[in-house]
């Protein structure tokens, strides 16, 4: 089974630097920190309303750090030429609310198909790898496969909340999409609400290749300091594989 890669999202140490205001902390140390510990990318989310990580901050990123940068950004013509203009590694579309406190749910790649069309199509001929953030279900991976997406990313967080059978249920259909999604050519990624309890079984299924995690990282590094807690994070995918 291939090596599962940890994608470490670094917003909320920009969150905890706008609250205060300044430089400190700084998100790119925590990506170097990061970088040291394991994990094999970087994921930043520019929101429109720049509630955490800044314009500035994905300059630097891609400037100053080894890993590639994994750019979630909402579907508008704003953060395309954003993206446009920086070249990240990849993109990762997502569905954005400014009400929200975080990301609520998957991407409705099947009912925007006409708005993500020429925006999947610019990003990739600009040599960006593109992927959407779905729900783990045939129809979102088939509005992915029809929209060209060589990507996806399974939103995790019903897994996340849920217990009991409840839980057994999601984490089978997360492991369908996954099958589902390889067996037609698209790479599947997982994340969102994932921690060290529960991480192993998604961690399991074979044919994801990426998870990306970032707010549970952020905060036990409060406890315990970053390098440790994404050593601990890599530790436990790697086991499970």
């Amino acid at each position: 089974m291939s090596r599962l890669r940890l994608g470490v999202n670094i917003d909320h140490v920009a969150t905890i630097r706008n609250a205060r205001g300044g430089f400190h902390p700084d998100p790119i140390r925590a990506a170097e920190i990061a970088s040291e510990a394991g994990a094999d990318g970087i994921t930043a989310h520019l929101r429109e309303d720049r509630r955490h990580i800044m314009d500035d901050d994905i300059g630097r990123l891609i400037g100053g750090i080894a890993l590639p940068l994994n750019l979630e950004m909402a579907a508008t013509e704003e953060m395309l030429e954003i993206a446009l203009r920086h070249r990240p590694h990849a993109a990762c579309i997502v569905p954005e609310r400014r009400e929200e406190v975080t990301t609520e749910g998957g991407l409705d790649a099947a009912g925007q198909h006409n708005h993500l069309k020429p925006l999947i199509t610019k990003l990739g001929d600009a040599g960006i790898r593109v992927s959407l953030f779905i729900e783990p279900s045939p129809r979102q991976i088939e509005a992915a496969m029809s929209l060209g997406a060589p990507v996806v990313e399974f939103h995790t967080g019903r897994y996340a909340h849920a217990e009991g059978d409840e839980r057994a249920t999601e984490l089978r259909r997360i492991a369908d999409a996954a099958a589902l999604a390889a067996k037609n050519g698209i790479e599947p990624h997982a994340g969102h609400g994932l921690t060290f309890d529960n991480v192993t079984a998604i961690a399991a299924i074979p044919q994801i290749a990426e998870l990306n995690i970032g707010h549970f990282l952020i905060g036990e590094a409060i406890f315990d300091g970053l390098a440790p807690v994404v050593r601990r994070m890599r530790q436990l995918m790697d086991e499970a594989r």
